[in-house]
């Protein structure tokens, strides 16, 4: 169960047990029976229209009102939700069905806590606690009641205890032979699971949950946490894999119920990310604004927050920059963290300083090692550009360690091509190629054309610093024909900027290098450089160095006049 989404009592249950109201008219029975027959059609906004409108004739038993609950929920009423379950809390008290008013407490309390009324919701899952306290056998409802402390458990970052209250809830599902329980918590404790590294048990656990959804096992709302959940873990656990197929899975749920507007915002968020990641920038585009529509008619705004940074990244990557901005701020407003997004847009915008600073203040924040796999990349990136070698290096040894036993699949990719382009930095060409080619291997088997010419570019220059022209020549073409296949600008003008044959410009100078050259022009030591640029004295060394040979030049003051003779200045 995410904490993010909200549930809904037992609906399963409801639709067994809709409460029958005495002296009631026939004409509002035949309502009833009508909302009821169109509930297990999944059809919501008729069976909506009729609860609602026997509720104005004469209020609806506690079943029914849990009932017109759902529907509400799943049309995207989420206050209209919680306010029919406290109705439905007051009526099973009334007449003293506890077990019932304990399961409409709880998910109150969880409805609250999602939206981050947490005194309210302490409230509500006491008085839940306190109806379970008066119950003279073991009640299913313990398991229930054992969900919010694995997610205080989680919040201290006790993990594994976190795991162990989840396993024990997943226990008490299965002994109760209640489906919702048990898939609610084997996802949470798979996806608590993979955080801790046990990889192929957290998956195993996910799936097993998932079985449940797609055999039609769980009540509505319930079947949409665990697709949503589990779509999630398998994002964080980079298992490309998994997420397209739950992904699809989850899409064709939400296509069987044409009225559902909830999940459907995190589904096209969802969707968007796998289109982008098999290179349909344009389709992922049109799919992350529905889905921030959707989100926000679901009063999502946390699920429009993903939705507005999605569009981000595909207007970065297609080289809108100034929508790319726009999109990634308002993911921000939405209380998204627009990172690290927003730093790979200053990298692009030339604004190298400005995307050092802000990447190196995010990956300080990091408190998880699994959150910091979505950031180690980026930075990698962003700290080559600046030259922090050393910096860079560290968070390459460090996406190793995350990426180990993962090689096969995105994770391990992502490591793969970030130790190339460390080692092709460091002038290890060789090294570079060989970490190159199995990063390029793992895209393209991942089917991720964009990732996988990422990989030939760098690949390319690898081969030109090992004199292999021709092979390079190649590299490089492949590359940029993917780049305008795709529809990737931002690539597209890096790699056009570096001239036919892969050189940085005309003269083989990378940006940095001119920099320093302009220094070396205005008469400054390499001290004084490195003071200035805020580099170390070493890597300004490395770059004089680089300088003199790029130009065929041996001493400051050729190197000076070739810059001003060739207009580099």
């Amino acid at each position: 169960m995410r904490r993010e989404t909200v549930a809904c009592p037992d609906s399963t249950t409801s639709r067994r047990r809709a409460g029958a109201i005495i002296g009631v008219t026939v004409d509002i029975r035949a309502k009833l029976d009508a909302a009821r027959e169109a509930c297990s059609r999944d059809a919501w906004s008729e069976a909506y229209a009729s609860l609602s409108q026997a509720d104005r004739e004469s209020s609806l038993a506690p079943y029914d009102l849990e009932l017109l609950a759902l529907c509400a929920y799943m049309l995207g009423r989420e206050a209209e939700y919680r306010h029919l379950l406290e109705r439905a809390h007051r009526g099973h008290l009334d007449v003293g069905d506890e077990l019932a008013a304990l399961r409409s407490a709880f998910w109150i309390g969880v409805t609250l806590a999602s939206h981050g009324e947490i005194g309210q919701a302490s409230g509500w899952l006491r008085r839940a606690h306190r109806l379970l306290d008066r119950q003279e056998h073991d009640r299913v409802e313990r398991g229930y009641l054992l969900l919010p402390t694995v997610f205080e458990q989680e919040g201290r970052g006790d993990w594994e205890t976190a795991a162990a209250t989840a396993g024990e809830a997943a226990a008490i599902g299965e002994r109760f032979a209640d489906s919702d329980l048990f898939a609610l918590a084997a996802h949470e404790q798979g996806e608590i699971l993979i955080k801790l590294g046990r990889l192929t048990e957290g998956l195993g656990l996910l799936d097993e949950a998932m079985v449940a959804v797609t055999a039609g096992e769980l009540s509505p709302i319930v079947a949409g946490i665990v697709y949503c959940g589990v779509i999630l873990a398998c994002q964080e656990a980079h298992d490309v894999g998994r997420s397209r197929e739950w992904t699809a899975a989850l899409s064709n749920w939400c296509a069987r119920q044409p009225d559902l507007v909830a999940f459907t915002g995190r589904c096209l968020v969802h969707r968007a990310e796998i289109m982008q990641l098999e290179g349909a920038f344009a389709d992922a585009l049109e799919e992350a604004r529905r889905a921030a529509e959707r989100c926000l008619q679901g009063e999502n705004s946390a699920a429009a927050g993903a939705a507005y940074y999605r569009q981000g990244e595909i207007h970065r990557v297609r080289g809108d920059l100034d929508a790319a901005e726009e999109a990634y701020r308002e993911a921000s407003r939405r209380g998204r963290e627009p990172q690290p997004g927003l730093a790979l847009l200053r990298l692009a915008q030339g604004k190298t300083d400005a995307a050092a600073t802000t990447i190196r203040r995010v990956v300080a924040e990091i408190a998880e090692a699994a959150k910091g796999a979505a950031f180690l990349p980026a930075y990698i990136e962003i700290m080559l550009a600046v030259d922090d070698v050393d910096a860079a290096r560290g968070a390459c040894r460090e996406l190793d360690s995350l990426a180990d036993g993962h090689e096969a699949g995105a994770l391990g990719a992502q490591a793969a091509q970030a130790r190339g382009a460390l080692e092709l930095a460091q002038g290890d060409a060789a090294s570079a190629l060989s970490s190159l080619r199995r990063a390029g291997e793992v895209w393209q088997r991942l089917k991720a054309p964009y990732e996988a010419a990422r990989a030939r570019e760098l690949a390319g220059l690898a081969c030109l610093a090992l004199g292999d022209d021709e092979t390079a020549a190649l590299e490089l073409d492949a590359a940029r024909a993917a780049y305008v296949e795709l529809g990737a600008a931002s690539d597209l003008a890096r790699l056009r900027a570096r001239g036919e044959d892969g050189a940085a410009d005309a003269h083989g100078l990378t940006g940095r290098e001119i920099e320093v050259l302009r220094h070396i022009a205005a008469g400054e030591t390499n001290k004084a450089i490195a003071t200035n640029l805020m580099l170390s004295e070493r890597t300004v060394d490395r770059h004089v160095s680089n300088i003199f040979a790029k130009l065929g030049v041996s001493s400051r003051a050729a190197a000076t006049a070739y810059a001003y003779e060739h207009q580099l200045l």
